[in-house]
């Protein structure tokens, strides 16, 4: 009986020094890597006065959509909310300086007498856009810069923000919304 007892002790002595040496040599999961990233800020756009505009919206709209992560615009369903304001007017373009916030307001007119002048619709709706998301004019510029906005020209066609506009607006943005500064409510008109 007492080389019973010895050999279950010795047993499960053996055991745990087995157990505790594949411990020590086994690989740990690795932890979950933590999300430090924040989810987009989703600006909503109401276009429903701005007849005339819609396709250059729309190719404006994709094309910051495409060009930042930190923010995205969605157009908003009809009767809902939306943070952006867009119009057709007689005027010179003209925007709210941004960047608004959710839940904010900002305006956008789409002026006709810069498409009178030779001015491409599409380059007009991205750079008042840009103005939203808080970027300001750059004048004068080259037709690179998308916020150059009339100093580039009636030849520019460039609609699409450049890597110095896509940084500043991924800045503005990067957090979410809760590190946003609010909009300034200044309102830049884009005559020459």
């Amino acid at each position: 009986m007492l080389h019973s007892r010895w050999f279950k002790t010795a047993g499960a002595a053996a055991a745990l020094t087995l157990a505790t040496a594949t411990a020590a040599y086994a690989t740990p999961a690795p932890a979950p890597a933590p999300d430090h990233t924040a989810a987009a800020v989703t600006l909503r756009y109401d276009d429903s006065r701005a007849a005339g505009w819609e396709a250059a919206i729309a190719a404006g709209v994709a094309n910051w959509n495409a060009s930042v992560s930190n923010v995205q615009l969605v157009e908003a369903a009809p009767g809902t909310r939306a943070e952006i304001q867009i119009i057709a007017t007689s005027g010179w373009p003209q925007a709210t300086l941004g960047p608004v916030r959710p839940g904010g307001t900002a305006r956008v007119e789409l002026g006709s007498q810069a498409v009178t002048e030779g001015h491409d619709k599409t380059r007009i709706a991205a750079h008042e856009l840009g103005h939203s998301l808080g970027l300001p004019d750059t004048k004068p510029g080259p037709c690179s810069q998308l916020m150059s906005g009339s100093t580039g020209g009636t030849t520019c066609k460039n609609a699409t923000p450049n890597a110095t506009e896509r940084a500043r607006v991924q800045s503005l943005y990067a957090g979410g919304f809760t590190f946003l500064v609010p909009a300034d409510g200044r309102v830049l008109v884009d005559a020459p």
